[in-house]
């Protein structure tokens, strides 16, 4: 079984999308109808920008989504996917592929989806930490043994895990993570502590948009970041989604899961590998491979 999966955060770079806006209509098309969406110019960053400009999250989340999304249709009829899962941000991307949510509606989402992530930054420093070769029974007891606020946000493979939280608690933790026996505990360079209940304010704002949008039944079932299970419940799907930003991203399991659904081949939609290379780390018997366009 075919299953398709879509990045998230980070996986941005200068010039993505460019070969698509110039060789398919379609992309070219979709692309000019998200600029007048934004109501921004994202092209000019996406194709043109500095590194720094992308980095924004206003900006980086669209283009994410904007460059998976456009690759699963310019595919055409060879993008069929027996499942979908997206990791954090690509959860949208994955939304439009199973024909839950249509390209409009989606892009809205994740622009309000950013811009309430970047204000919910902005009330209370706030950081993510790599934790690497550690386990995460291990990972967790040391969050729960630091004051403040700090908590597992992405369960990426086994042996990688980030947390998130306030920044002296990370700092602690992080301290606390390589004096048992951590390869590394790295404060990554992100502007504040996503999936954590810091993003309490961002989720509040976005379940408002969530709730007026309509979701349709999906066409093959999503593993969402939250339940890490088949999801075909357009309304089960809704309220998994809203819980997502304070929720961690359970990605080892949904993969896990996938997997002993049926899933025999992985194909990655959108900018990098960074998905394909976490599923080899969690299985290395099934097929991974990036998204192949004629």
């Amino acid at each position: 079984m075919n299953a398709y999966i879509f990045p998230g955060q980070g996986a941005q770079f200068v010039g993505m999308g460019l070969d698509l806006f110039e060789k398919y209509p379609i992309a070219k098309d979709l692309f000019n109808q998200a600029n007048a969406i934004l109501g921004f110019s994202i092209t000019d960053i996406m194709f043109n920008g500095t590194p720094e400009d992308l980095k924004q999250t206003k900006v980086t989340q669209p283009a994410i989504f904007l460059h998976s999304v456009i690759l699963s249709k310019v595919m055409g009829d060879s993008f069929k996917p027996d499942m979908v899962a997206g990791h954090s941000l690509g959860e949208f991307s994955a939304l439009v592929a199973n024909g839950v949510l249509n390209f409009e509606e989606a892009l809205k989402l994740v622009s309000q989806r950013a811009l309430a992530m970047q204000k919910a930054c902005e009330i209370k420093p706030s950081t993510m930490a790599a934790v690497l070769r550690l386990e995460d029974a291990v990972v967790e007891e040391i969050c729960d043994s630091v004051e403040g606020i700090v908590v597992p946000a992405n369960y990426n493979c086994p042996g990688q895990l980030v947390i998130s939280g306030e920044v002296e608690a990370i700092n602690e933790a992080c301290e606390k993570m390589k004096e048992a026996g951590a390869r590394r505990a790295l404060v990554l360079p992100v502007g504040g502590a996503f999936h954590s209940p810091l993003m309490e304010p961002a989720r509040e704002e976005l379940a408002t948009a969530i709730e007026q949008t309509t979701f349709n039944t999906p066409n093959c079932p999503i593993y969402q970041n939250v339940t890490t299970t088949a999801v075909t419940d357009a309304s089960e799907i809704k309220k998994n989604l809203i819980s997502q930003l304070t929720a961690p991203v359970k990605w080892t399991q949904s993969v896990q899961n996938m997997i002993a659904d049926g899933a025999t081949q992985f194909t990655e939609i959108g900018p990098g590998k960074v998905l394909q290379g976490l599923v080899n780390k969690i299985n290395s018997s099934v097929i991974t491979s990036a998204a192949i366009i004629e």
